[in-house]
């Protein structure tokens, strides 16, 4: 490591302490520097570990707290709206069982508010709704039967489920075999007697721990959307949104909206055909309304728990992920808190962006992984037999290290059980040197920005800057969004996050050179009806034609209609033929052998999942490379300004060049193209100018060369890299 007048060795570390480790836990905390111990779920801190002189975060999940009042006020736990599985009619008569699919021991239906006031029953196959006189339910048989079905008719039943056993306690306890542990409930904080309940344990609780310095609300009041299914092998996740909101449901609410709003909402606003309302389909405006007005209510309630923590002199961090939902941290409102700091776990890169984007707070700290459980969340090993955890923690830490190198964030930390890191030495002594790393990053982001190019990028989605380097959660394979963000978040590149509204009253921000838009038809990503506003069409039409960019990903633009696919196509150069024109002649191309935006290319293009049936219009759009007769990335020039489509994408060193190139392409800027390039596509370099520092680091498991180009796009640099290494250069 460098030489530098900072202290390499400790501070900005957040360490999970464990009773019955206090030796490990002291040991663990000097040799990586930690200057803070943090509880976890499941584990303690002893009275040795809260006197040993560190800061102590202590984790409180407020809607789990109070279980002896949850349990003798079930009407007063959480709820939402489920939708039965479909059945298919076989007589005039036919009988839904409610919870059939569905895992009992997280739901419990509620018959205790009004089933005909807030339940809906459906014809599937007309979409009708039917008559509440045509059906009734039966409480001790758990089902609902409709009079006067169709045979050969679908049919289903929306109803209100009170939830028994909270998700991320359900996930916990299960993941880690916790046997005959209670199960824990969430209790609704929309309800008057329990917010009442919840201060005065808060304020009990914040007494009764003196040495606490850091309260760690984990998250605030409600979670992600997460519907287990009966069998958790088979169809474990039935649904599960990080986004959506349908967990903040209960009458009370949907009766103080009517009275806000002026209108009523019913259950199929939150069902959606048993589509609810996923973050990745563009949102009705009737969810919206409903999402501000639950976000005013978190708000309300939640300063009042941050101002009760300051009246202790006690600080109050938030953590980005769990019971987040109403939080909102990209909202322009985050700082009505008054929360001191924002805690968010991190897989990738975009993550690390997401956590840094948020305004509002002093602190932004990340929880690494691998998080220490015996094993992963999909069930790998990890800290048992079978794992490396050292490999893990290293692949894990190239991926947020892209993303700490562009954007600053001022703690990392772990948690977990810090038992299970002893047989590990190795894993020991990465983390030490990885700590070291971070808070050289760190200090290179005090009083300094790393260099971007001269223009700005914009990502439009139908949600904009609410979901700014996220699209619903961790990372989900087969959204290509999400590896355009992984992208992204490396690149020297400064980006925002624009929406379909902000489109259409202000224009294109000023400073962007170019617009991406990604993602299937439909989707929130590519746009879904937002598209079918013709302001949309002329905004981005007129931006490219005085000389702007786009670029465009799988299905972008996308409004099927008589003719035509991509609301662009005229833009693009190309469209989407979904099997309606066969008839229709296509223009004959071909394949270009060499482009700027293909330059680095050395391998088979890979876009992973791509969209296929692409047609170009005529020889103005250059193909360079096709499959199966079907563009899979084009160039086309329109107006004064660029395009560039893509047929998918798939985050890996190559596209994340190549797209890079795609972009600097579009906004007609490869005259800036080489300051700060690194010939390794498996290799980046940023640079720091004012701390006249270049940092190179290896995104590889193996060992890399590679050149640099310095600020004149000339002057080369070589440099060597270890696997997952990094080298810091002055210049």
């Amino acid at each position: 490591m460098p030489s530098t007048n900072v202290d390499l060795t400790r501070g900005d570390f957040t360490l999970p302490g464990e009773a019955g480790y206090e030796q490990l836990t002291l040991r663990l905390a000097e040799k990586w520097g930690a200057d803070t111990i943090r509880d976890s779920d499941g584990t303690q801190l002893s009275p040795e570990i809260l006197e040993s002189g560190k800061a102590i975060y202590s984790t409180v999940c407020l809607v789990r707290s109070v279980q002896p009042w949850a349990r003798v006020n079930r009407d007063k736990l959480q709820q939402n709206f489920l939708m039965s599985f479909p059945v298919v009619a076989e007589k005039a008569k036919t009988t839904i069982t409610l919870l059939d699919g569905f895992f009992t021991e997280q739901f419990a239906v509620n018959w205790r508010d009004s089933p005909k006031t807030w339940w809906q029953v459906f014809d599937r196959t007309t979409g009708e709704e039917v008559a509440k006189r045509k059906w009734v339910f039966n409480e001790k048989k758990g089902t609902v039967t409709i009079d006067g079905t169709t045979p050969g008719h679908r049919y289903t039943v929306n109803f209100l489920a009170f939830r028994i056993w909270e998700e991320i306690s359900m996930y916990n306890h299960l993941t880690n075999d916790w046997g005959d542990r209670e199960h824990l409930a969430a209790v609704d904080p929309m309800q008057p007697a329990t917010q009442k309940v919840l201060l005065r344990f808060l304020d009990t609780w914040l007494r009764e721990h003196p040495a606490t310095k850091v309260v760690r609300f984990t998250s605030m009041f409600y979670n992600f959307s997460w519907f287990w299914g009966a069998d958790r092998k088979t169809l474990r996740d039935v649904y599960s949104d990080w986004g959506d909101y349908a967990m903040t449901v209960s009458p009370r609410a949907l009766r103080l909206f009517e009275k806000k709003y002026g209108y009523k909402l019913v259950s199929e606003d939150f069902v959606n055909g048993g589509l609810y309302n996923s973050t990745h389909n563009a949102p009705s405006r009737r969810y919206r309304d409903y999402m501000a007005f639950m976000h005013d209510f978190v708000i309300e309630f939640g300063r009042k728990c941050i101002e009760l923590v300051h009246r202790y002199d006690k600080l109050a961090y938030v953590f980005y992920d769990d019971h987040w939902v109403g939080v909102e941290p990209s909202s322009p409102r985050f700082h009505e808190f008054g929360f001191d700091g924002l805690i968010k776990c991190v897989f990738n890169a975009f993550e690390v962006r997401l956590c840094a984007h948020s305004t509002g707070v002093k602190t932004r700290e990340l929880r690494l992984h691998p998080y220490l459980f015996p094993t992963g969340l999909k069930g790998e090993p990890t800290f048992k037999e079978g794992g490396n955890p050292t490999l893990d923690a290293k692949n894990f830490w190239i991926d947020a290290r892209r993303g700490i190198v562009r954007a600053p964030i001022d703690r990392i930390g772990l948690g977990g059980y810090l038992s299970l890191v002893e047989p590990f030495p190795d894993f020991q002594d990465y983390i030490e040197g990885l700590a070291k790393e971070f808070r050289l990053l760190k200090s290179f982001h005090a009083g300094d920005k790393p260099w971007t190019a001269p223009y700005k990028v914009a990502v439009l989605t139908a949600w904009g800057d609410l979901r700014a380097w996220t699209c619903s959660g961790h990372f989900t394979p087969g959204v290509p969004l999400y590896d355009v963000l992984e992208s992204l978040a490396g690149l020297p590149l400064e980006v925002q996050f624009i929406d379909f509204d902000d489109l259409v009253a202000n224009g294109v921000p000023k400073g962007v050179k170019t617009i991406v838009n990604c993602g299937r038809a439909g989707t929130a990503w590519s746009g879904g009806h937002y598209w079918s506003d013709p302001r949309v069409e002329a905004v981005l039409t007129q931006f490219v034609q005085k000389g702007g960019g786009f670029v465009g990903i799988a299905e972008p633009s996308a409004l099927v209609q008589p003719g035509q696919c991509f609301k662009l196509a005229r833009v693009l150069g190309l469209d989407r033929d979904g099997g309606e024109r066969v008839a229709n002649g296509k223009y004959k191309y071909a394949v270009a052998p060499s482009h700027f935006v293909t330059a680095d290319a050395v391998s088979p293009l890979d876009l992973g999942k791509e969209t296929d049936g692409i047609y170009v219009f005529g020889p103005d759009t250059t193909v360079l490379a096709e499959r199966d007769g079907s563009p899979r990335l084009a160039v086309h020039p329109f107006g004064k300004g660029r395009a560039v489509y893509l047929s998918g994408f798939k985050f890996t060193h190559e596209n994340t060049r190549l797209l890079h190139r795609a972009i600097a392409w579009s906004a007609s800027q490869e005259a800036t193209w080489g300051a700060w390039q690194s010939s390794n596509v498996k290799t980046e370099a940023t640079c720091f100018p004012k701390a006249g520092k270049l940092v190179v680091i290896n995104n590889a498991g193996t060992d890399e060369s590679t050149v640099v180009t310095l600020a004149d796009g000339k002057t080369a640099q070589k440099v060597k890299l270890p696997a997952h290494g990094i080298e810091i250069l002055d210049i």
